[in-house]
């Protein structure tokens, strides 16, 4: 049996590894070392244990009865970043997605910048298709490599895939991405740096950045924006328990210091209701619902 490099957590609190600093625990936490680790770590499971991948934890809403099975952080790990040629870039799944963003600036490579604006990994980034500012992460995406549950790794390309809207069709239930090769552009690095500085002044001018949340938590429905329907509601600044959504963008619903899983998933249901009641619109949630109830 090959020896595991990586780390192994029994029963660890998960509240630290998530952007909205709530979620209990999870059974066990493996941090691997880099790839070749992880891929053995799977490889060593039985084929029955439930797995769950988790980024920076942003776009993520872990339950305070925590997550049962074995959870896998890419954060700091899986965080190998280079160019394969001129224009194309390996990336990891661990890599936050503002650190590719900036990366391919300093290296005078355009049709990334957008990803200075997602606040996770480009793991989280390709399974939902996560965009910002008008930039979405399977635009700029050639090919992917995967791991399933038996440890096989393939890879496979942007055209086996079925994408749409901050959504992803096409990767098995017991199926995680490794890595993606992003196909870009030669450009201007100061062009590029100046675009991204000024997206990052738009995000902090609009966004609640300085507070512990998970980023949008509903998707835009066609043709509107979900925070202009949860305003519209007179739902800015509501509050249940330690959750509040905010005064700064009502598609963020901020931790106050003392937030429970419970009580964000308890606005989020007022939302939803309020919303459908005021405008006969469903609102879909953007950020993943996971784990069991406290």
């Amino acid at each position: 049996m090959v020896e595991m490099q990586g780390k192994l957590l029994s029963n660890e609190p998960l509240a630290k590894y998530t952007s909205w600093r709530v979620g209990g625990p999870a059974d066990r936490l493996y941090l691997p070392s880099d790839k070749s680790d992880l891929i053995n770590f799977v490889k060593s499971l039985a084929d029955d244990e439930p797995l769950f991948w988790l980024g920076l934890g942003s776009n993520l809403l872990v339950r305070d009865g925590g997550i049962r099975g074995t959870v896998i952080s890419t954060k700091g790990r899986l965080k190998e970043m280079r160019l394969i040629d001129s224009t194309v870039l390996y990336v990891e799944a661990g890599v936050p997605c503002a650190h590719v963003a900036r990366f391919c600036s300093d290296l005078g490579l355009t049709g990334a910048e957008f990803l200075a604006g997602i606040p996770g990994t480009m793991g989280g980034a390709l399974k939902m298709n996560a965009g910002a500012f008008g930039g979405e992460t399977w635009t700029i995406v050639d090919t992917v490599e995967t791991l399933d549950s038996q440890g096989n790794v393939k890879e496979r390309s942007k055209q086996a895939f079925d994408i749409g809207y901050r959504s992803l069709k096409g990767l098995a239930e017991n199926e995680w991405f490794l890595s993606a090769l992003l196909d870009l552009e030669p450009s201007d690095p100061t062009n590029s740096l100046q675009k991204i500085k000024g997206l990052l002044e738009k995000r902090a001018d609009t966004q609640p950045i300085n507070k512990p949340t998970c980023g949008s938590v509903f998707k835009n429905p066609e043709g509107d924006y979900a925070a202009r329907l949860i305003e519209s509601c007179g739902l800015k600044g509501h509050r249940i328990g330690g959750a509040c959504i905010s005064e700064k963008h009502a598609n963020f619903i901020e931790n106050q210091g003392d937030a429970s899983s419970k009580d964000i998933e308890a606005l989020i249901e007022l939302i939803q209701t309020s919303v459908e009641k005021e405008h006969g619109v469903r609102l879909e949630t953007e950020v993943c619902r996971v784990g069991t109830q406290g």
